[in-house]
């Protein structure tokens, strides 16, 4: 199926009937009523016309839901991948670490699950094949003797087969990360912050005359790296001038902090919408309702970034919420998404025009970042710490 174009309710044709075929191996269509499921190659007639009807409307938006991605009802890019990654089960293909281009899918969520059951640390359960995954594949073959070549092949599978699980309760990759931002300490000096202004370049994001969401999110970004450098803190852009002022894909900007080694990244965004009346501030955090696993310190910090802008401001608290959004999910560090309000509200465009509104969200945004390292015995009230103002 080609993926650079959407699908949605009416459309018709091979992809759509593609699109069909995907949701009923995974038991959101009635298999009996979809053609081509459960036949190992597909006859002539399978891939003709078929129709994006209420009902695959209905089991695309359960997909998005269960995947943690924009629930809209629309098969693009991304929900593509995720059905596509959904297909596979381990077993059903050999498993190893590919640097440039990650192997991701259900069978590598499993294997991660399974080894995490035995004890070993492969990092969160994401799908995605990385290094902690392949140094977890490795500890675990060489303590059943098999080769250890980091490679999940036939004799790994039986031996996964063979093996039952040793490890219960608790989550030992949130308790991990807890103990490292408590080893941290309080002060941001030496820690490092990626802050990613949405969109750039060509792609403006959303519109409001004569503002975009790309050059306001520059603007925003460079006021938090600003006063995040006043604390002490080095804070990156992934992108601007110095940049060439591109667009970066998620995964290349995820690629970047990674590479950098950061502490935390928050990825600045507006919001849009066809009600001009919608309203509010949003965060999002790492977290997909398949696997069952979400970054903790991602949810925490999200958790502070949304409180202490709703209480700097009169924007409408729309709370936190989990994602498996390409950004959080292949950052290795705690990264939030943060939707600014709706620049389609014609009074909250206004808002996000003034220079001093944007101080204000930028100073939210760094004390969020102070209070994810202070103690609770140091934790002022919501809305009264303050950040000194750059010299």
């Amino acid at each position: 199926m080609p993926v650079e174009r959407s699908y949605r309710l009416g459309d018709t044709g091979p992809a759509v009937a593609e699109i069909r075929r995907k949701l009923a191996r995974l038991g959101l269509l009635p298999a009996d009523e979809v053609s081509g499921v459960g036949d190992t190659e597909p006859g002539p007639n399978q891939f003709g016309a078929a129709t994006f009807d209420e009902a695959t409307d209905r089991a695309v938006r359960a997909f998005q839901q269960q995947r943690g991605i924009l629930v809209d009802g629309i098969v693009g890019t991304l929900t593509y991948y995720a059905l596509d990654e959904a297909r596979w089960r381990l077993g059903d293909r050999i498993l190893f670490y590919v640097p440039a281009r990650l192997l991701a899918g259900d069978d590598v969520a499993t294997l991660q699950q399974r080894l995490l059951d035995m004890g070993f640390d492969c990092g969160r359960v994401d799908g995605l094949f990385g290094v902690e995954t392949e140094l977890a594949l490795r500890e675990f073959q060489r303590n059943i003797g098999v080769r250890a070549d980091g490679t999940c092949g036939p004799a790994t599978f039986k031996a996964l087969d063979r093996l039952s699980r040793t490890v219960t309760g608790g989550s030992p990759h949130a308790m991990r990360d807890s103990e490292a931002i408590n080893r941290a300490g309080p002060t941001l000096a030496g820690k490092m912050v990626i802050v990613d202004p949405g969109h750039g370049g060509a792609d403006s994001g959303v519109s409001g005359r004569p503002l975009n969401e790309g050059m306001l999110m520059y603007d925003l970004a460079s006021r938090v790296e600003g006063r995040l450098a006043a604390t002490g803190c080095s804070a990156f852009l992934t992108r601007g001038p110095e940049h060439g002022d591109t667009a970066p894909s998620e995964t290349d900007r995820a690629s970047f902090a990674n590479a950098a080694g950061a502490d935390l990244l928050i990825s600045l965004h507006v919001a849009a919408h066809a009600n001009p009346l919608a309203a509010g501030v949003a965060t999002y955090f790492y977290g997909a309702d398949r696997f069952g696993h979400r970054s903790a310190i991602g949810e925490r910090f999200a958790g502070l970034v949304q409180r202490e802008i709703c209480a700097r401001t009169d924007l409408v608290d729309c709370r936190t919420h989990a994602m498996n959004w390409d950004l959080l999910r292949r950052t290795r560090m705690p990264a939030v998404r943060t939707e600014v309000g709706y620049l389609t509200n014609p009074g909250v465009g206004a808002r996000l025009a003034d220079p001093a509104f944007r101080d204000v969200v930028a100073e939210a945004v760094v004390v969020a970042v102070q209070r994810l390292y202070l103690p609770p015995d140091q934790d002022a009230e919501t809305g009264f710490l303050r950040i000194p103002a750059r010299a």
